[in-house]
């Protein structure tokens, strides 16, 4: 299909010339007097490219670009002025004029503005083509992450409906080790349950705001692992990203080391405090501990329990390049750790 040029000169016979030059080389032209029959023209649609004299009588082709651009004008535009007049023709190009062609009485004008329409259309449709690409692209990812979301919040509940069956497998046993058991499994269900739900709710689904997180990790656990008595958990967390892999070990190891406090921190029965701190510290780094003021517990004191929950925290943390070390305390235990964010 032709393209077709808008032609826009009051040299009626110059403009007829370059209508049979340019319509020699495939082109369809239109050619204009003035600005309003140029913004016709124009209005009527179908433009690939736009020619500008520069010197008309009522006005000067700058008037018409500056209209041109007021309605939204896209095609390119090759501005036309005299031998002397380089200074014009630079200031049209600073206002987004796509090329400039010299007017001469020599055979080249003609050749000159031909190759520069050519080269302007061409321009032109490899940034429509860049434009529409990058469209495809946003709306690629768009949809990838609505249906990333999805998955999270699908994998949430079912996750949350796993706890749920395991919370009622262990209010049907009359074995306290077994009701013990599964409530810990459950509360490590959670913890990745948790994650899941906050990559759904976050405006990133790469990246898990570590506060929030926290918060609703630590509810689940107290709900979990304790009844109405017994001690508090409190949390205090600065603004932390992490990447969803990431968040679930520090989500494991909070869960385990929150468990092991609120179980063995205090005697049975007992009220006490529980606190989770995630700090940020010089360098990218952030501090992530749990501590009480209970009994009080060190590296290489015996195990209670199984002992499971000490391997998933020292596995979580090999998984973030880090370890736990135990801070001796005058009262209660302290556990901490240096997550690098960086990573």
């Amino acid at each position: 299909m032709p393209r077709t040029i808008l032609y826009v000169d009051d040299d009626v016979a110059l403009a007829r010339l370059a209508e049979r030059h340019l319509g020699r080389a495939g082109y369809n032209v239109i050619t204009a007097v003035d600005g309003e029959s140029a913004m016709a023209a124009f209005e009527k649609g179908g433009i690939d490219a736009i020619v500008l004299d520069h010197y008309l009588r009522a006005e000067t082709g700058m008037d018409i670009f500056h209209r041109l651009q007021e309605r939204g004008c896209s095609a390119p535009v090759i501005y036309v002025t005299g031998s002397s007049e380089a200074t014009i023709a630079i200031e049209a190009m600073k206002n987004g004029a796509s090329d400039y062609v010299i007017k001469t009485v020599g055979d080249e004008f003609m050749p000159l503005m031909q190759n520069a329409i050519g080269q302007a259309i061409s321009t032109a449709d490899l940034w429509r083509e860049k434009e529409k690409a990058d469209q495809e692209i946003r709306i690629g990812k768009e949809r990838a992450e609505v249906l990333l979301a999805e998955v999270n919040h699908r994998v949430a509940n079912s996750l949350a409906l796993v706890a749920a069956l395991i919370r009622l497998q262990a209010g049907s046993s009359k074995n306290d080790d077994v009701k013990a058991a599964l409530a810990e499994t459950q509360a490590r269900i959670t913890a990745i349950a948790g994650m899941h739900r906050s990559l759904y709710t976050s405006d990133d689904v790469r990246q898990v705001e570590m506060g929030r997180y926290l918060g609703t990790l630590v509810n689940e656990v107290q709900g979990t692992v304790t009844d109405r008595q017994g001690p508090t958990i409190h949390l205090s967390a600065d603004e932390v990203m992490l990447t969803s892999d990431r968040a679930v070990s520090v989500g494991m190891i909070v869960t385990e080391l929150l468990t092991n406090a609120l179980k063995y921190a205090y005697e049975p029965g007992k009220d006490g405090e529980v606190r989770v701190l995630l700090k940020r510290q010089p360098d990218d780094k952030a501090l992530l501990a749990v501590e009480d003021d209970g009994i009080g517990w060190k590296e290489g004191d015996i195990v209670k329990g199984t002992g499971l929950g000490s391997r998933i925290v020292k596995s979580m943390a090999s998984t973030l390049g880090s370890a736990i070390q135990y801070v001796e305390r005058p009262k209660g235990t302290r556990a901490e750790m240096t997550i690098d964010l960086s990573v």
